[in-house]
């Protein structure tokens, strides 16, 4: 991890200067030598994700359909002027663009030192900062729907994570969370409900990136967890196929394929029978309903 952090580094130095995407809006960081490391490596994931042209295809289309995946989930529930938290928001990407689409969005994460790098790429919407953990916060009311991408495969109880998180939605609002498909075939990661004591990895949870992946949901367990947290699953959708995700060394393909082709064929893999889906898929997004 070390060694990944300094190429990472070296690259953002190494990167000429770039411009935002065509149709992004949030406001272009320019980078310090003196920037805190965290901000040097939120740098790096934003230059693949929203800025210029993506050095690692895979990453870059990957993260684009889980975007749009996203909001599409949070948008189809919920009209602008909800009140929406992100929990481990990382570098608000999403807090930003929810906030520039009209809604009020809170952004946490455990990093406070984040606060900043967000603050300075923020130009419109509402925002408001809650760093720490979310679950020694207190906030003034229960909110419209809370969003958890990229994180319960991180902790190393996602049953309580995602009960504790439905006890901040009030009644009848959402939680929308993504995160990798365990039942996917190359997934070799134990498997929550078959696991005898999660607490053996409460000492490696919250680590960032895939390497701190702890458990990979499977989509029959969601059920489970949505159970026990007291919420119901509205929507469960299986996305982004292999070549989409740059997987089985197909990434140097997607630098000679048109984008139009690659996401033609990530609509096409979305009639696979659901069997099918659930093993060739990469990814998962759901939509939960509290009671």
């Amino acid at each position: 991890m070390n060694e990944d952090r300094g190429l990472h580094t070296l690259l953002f130095y190494l990167r000429p200067a770039v411009r935002p995407k065509s149709g992004e809006t949030l406001k272009h960081l320019d980078p310090s030598n003196d920037w805190p490391q965290s901000w040097k490596d939120s740098y790096f994931y934003d230059l693949e994700e929203i800025y210029s042209e993506p050095r690692n295809f895979g990453y870059a289309y990957a993260y684009e359909n889980r975007r749009r995946r996203t909001l599409g989930l949070i948008t189809e529930v919920l009209p602008a002027g909800g009140r929406i938290l992100d929990v481990a928001a990382a570098q608000g990407n999403f807090s930003l663009s929810l906030a520039e689409m009209g809604y009020d969005v809170t952004w946490n994460d455990l990093r406070f030192e984040l606060a900043d790098y967000v603050r300075m790429k923020h130009e419109s919407g509402a925002v408001s900062f809650a760093p720490g953990n979310v679950f020694e916060l207190q906030f003034p009311s229960l909110f419209d729907a809370v969003l958890i991408t990229e994180v319960i495969e991180h902790v190393a109880h996602p049953d309580e994570f995602l009960a504790k998180i439905a006890q901040l939605v009030r009644p009848g609002g959402h939680v929308v969370m993504t995160t990798p498909n365990g039942a996917y075939f190359r997934n070799k990661l134990p498997k929550f409900s078959e696991c005898p004591d999660p607490s053996a990895y409460e000492a490696v949870q919250f680590r960032p990136n895939s390497e701190g992946h702890i458990f990979l949901l499977y989509p029959d367990e969601i059920q489970q967890l949505a159970t026990r947290a007291g919420l119901a699953i509205e929507r469960l959708d299986l996305f982004t196929n292999p070549l989409t995700n740059g997987h089985i060394k197909l990434e140097r393909l997607l630098r000679v394929l048109p984008k139009s082709l690659v996401f033609g064929i990530e609509k096409a893999t979305q009639q696979l029978p659901r069997s099918l889906a659930r093993r060739c898929l990469v990814q998962m997004g759901v939509r939960f309903r509290r009671a």
